[in-house]
């Protein structure tokens, strides 16, 4: 092959490698450097991380919350902010990197997490966010109207489930699963009292805020106990805190024949007052 056509097949191949090279080089490599809350009072998120490029940076925290980290053009970026800023709802605090470089192209960093020291109480910022707790916590003691049928007969209940353990593993709003008591109370029905304890799967999908697939054990105190199977759909969430629900259950006894009953239930859910891991 002649000299000239080996030139020029080289010097079109350093043009792709070169092109290649500068397609990758518009998305940045991004290295977090610390990330932790610091002990001393008031309390803060300390985080810095650098790029593999100048660029700005911002940072979104719980899918909420959008703060500026670096507003010039930098390499190194450097962030704290105190923790009664911030609107948590579990004990790990998780957030992505946004960094935009000079040509204007965004790098979204994978999911990053600092878990809380269990040690750590957030205190709100101000009166109003306090006010905003305690109306919270009224809101989330009001019990779920039921509709119970069993052996054929209609009944009003008023129950309240309360998550006692939350376990969060790569959601931002909801937890993978929880564990919870519930108390129940059946108007003008023979089997008047329940208390249940029982596990739930939350699997967040689109159009609904998540299906809950659960079971969970029951008894009356008086000898009837058995076994529930419940599916639950979040319709909408309001005040980022609660999420209102309706739920299906099926409860029985696996050994006992026309001892079962249905329920349909509205209520609210939140993993705000439960322990979460």
């Amino acid at each position: 092959m002649p000299f000239r056509k080996i030139l020029f097949l080289f010097i079109i191949a350093v043009k792709v490698f070169a092109q290649a090279d500068s397609t990758v080089s518009e998305y940045m490599d991004i290295y977090v450097i610390d990330s932790y809350i610091t002990p001393e009072t008031p309390n803060k998120c300390v985080l810095s991380f650098s790029t593999s490029d100048s660029c700005t940076a911002k940072l979104v925290v719980m899918d909420k919350d959008t703060f500026d980290v670096s507003t010039k053009f930098s390499d190194t970026h450097k962030f704290e902010i105190e923790l009664n800023k911030l609107r948590l709802d579990s004990a790990l605090i998780k957030y992505r990197i946004i960094a935009t470089n000079i040509k204007g192209n965004k790098t979204v960093s994978e999911p990053y997490e600092v878990e809380l020291p269990k040690d750590i109480v957030i205190k709100p910022e101000d009166d109003t966010a306090l006010l905003s707790i305690c109306l919270g916590g009224i809101v989330y003691s009001i019990p779920s109207p039921t509709y119970v049928n069993m052996n054929g007969n209609n009944y009003l209940s008023l129950s309240k489930e309360i998550p006692l353990f939350s376990f969060f593993s790569g959601g931002y709003n909801y937890p993978k699963g929880y564990i919870s008591v519930e108390y129940a109370h059946i108007f003008e029905s023979q089997k008047k009292n329940f208390l249940r304890a029982g596990c739930k799967r939350i699997i967040q999908i689109p159009v609904v805020k998540y299906i809950s697939p659960g079971i969970t054990l029951f008894t009356d105190f008086l000898g009837y106990n058995g076994l529930g199977a419940e599916l639950s759909a979040g319709l909408f969430q309001f005040q980022n805190t609660f999420t209102l629900y309706v739920r299906y259950r099926y409860n029985f006894q696996p050994k006992s024949y026309g001892l079962s009953f249905h329920e349909f239930s509205i209520g609210l859910y939140s993993s705000f007052f439960s322990l979460n891991f």
